[in-house]
């Protein structure tokens, strides 16, 4: 059959031209029952404080993992009216490392700037990171939350600097990590505040000074930015089975490579979890978003059963059994 025609798009041209920053974000929300039930809020939360605390120009890339239709059909509307440049959806979870794999590969910009699909962003967070990034030599990561659990491993890169003094940067140790910031992560992850504090109550803080610019040893990964080069050259070069792969072999990856991995010394992302917590209420106020104020967390309470010594671990492993038979999820690897 002869061509009818030619594309009318074949002597036009592009000018298109990527913003230095992609951001990343990954969604996965595979329903809303259970641990997921406030997630689809969690979510809206997040992409609204990005939207509308973000100055400097960037892309926002979204790679959704495999979520349900309330979840889709929002980033699709996100899509839609512009707010999201890129959207990558997977008919399935293909695990947080294949997602990242292929979500960073496409990403255009220079710099990514990641984050899970759980982060309330404050004011500045981007250009605060960037800051860091652009004036530190040998920067690999930086995140908008300094954490002391950051700090706690992948930390060889700034042992050798220190121990170097060839870069001239100024390291010094003190507690500038309030225990609130602590607690507030503590109390999203999961965990039990009080322990937390106690098990941390000695550790001091990596302050870094380069050139007038202060920067927090550490960097955590549910919020980093750093050049694409340098994270896609420490991703895995396998595909990992575990969905919910290590991340913490990302950050050694990154550290062994003699990259720094810092944080802004000011608290400009947080963590929310799978629901949204009274904390953030005061931020909530200032965007124009519409939540459930019945869904703040309650007061943490220790169940009697969690003072059993080696119960955790117990409950932990019986609530991943239960996940994956939920989820139709073959945790044995299979």
């Amino acid at each position: 059959m002869a061509r009818f025609g030619s594309n009318p798009a074949r002597k036009q041209k592009s000018k298109y031209h990527p913003a230095r920053v992609t951001v990343v974000v990954l969604s996965y929300i595979p329903h809303l029952e259970g641990y997921f039930r406030q997630r689809l809020d969690v979510l809206k939360l997040s992409l609204t404080s990005l939207l509308e605390n973000t100055k400097t120009p960037f892309d926002l890339l979204v790679f959704d993992n495999g979520s349900c239709i309330e979840a889709v059909t929002f980033l699709q509307k996100l899509h839609k009216t512009g707010e999201i440049q890129y959207l990558i959806q997977s008919k399935k979870n293909i695990g947080n490392m294949g997602a990242l794999k292929i979500a960073f590969n496409a990403a255009p910009g220079e710099i990514i700037a990641y984050s899970d699909d759980d982060i309330f962003f404050s004011q500045g967070w981007l250009s605060s990171q960037l800051e860091i990034l652009d004036k530190f030599p040998q920067t690999g990561m930086v995140s908008g939350s300094p954490l002391r659990n950051a700090a706690s491993f992948a930390m060889e890169s700034h042992r050798k600097i220190a121990a170097d003094g060839e870069l001239n940067i100024l390291m010094e140790y003190g507690r500038h990590i309030p225990d609130e910031w602590e607690t507030e992560w503590a109390f999203s992850t999961g965990r039990d505040p009080e322990e937390h504090l106690n098990a941390t109550k000695d550790q001091q803080d990596m302050l870094l000074t380069y050139n007038g610019v202060l920067a927090i040893g550490g960097a955590n990964h549910f919020q980093f930015s750093g050049l694409k080069k340098i994270l896609l050259a420490h991703l895995p070069t396998f595909w990992p089975e575990d969905l919910m792969y290590d991340m913490v072999q990302f950050d050694n990856a990154v550290d062994a490579a003699g990259f720094l991995r810092l944080s802004t010394p000011e608290r400009f992302t947080r963590h929310i979890g799978n629901v949204i917590g009274s904390a953030l209420q005061a931020d909530i106020n200032k965007l124009d978003i519409n939540l459930d104020k019945q869904q703040s967390r309650p007061a943490l309470r220790r169940h009697w059963l969690k003072k059993i010594p080696g119960s955790g671990r117990l409950i932990r492993w019986l609530y991943d059994r239960l996940f994956s038979i939920l989820n139709n999820i073959d945790w044995r690897g299979e």
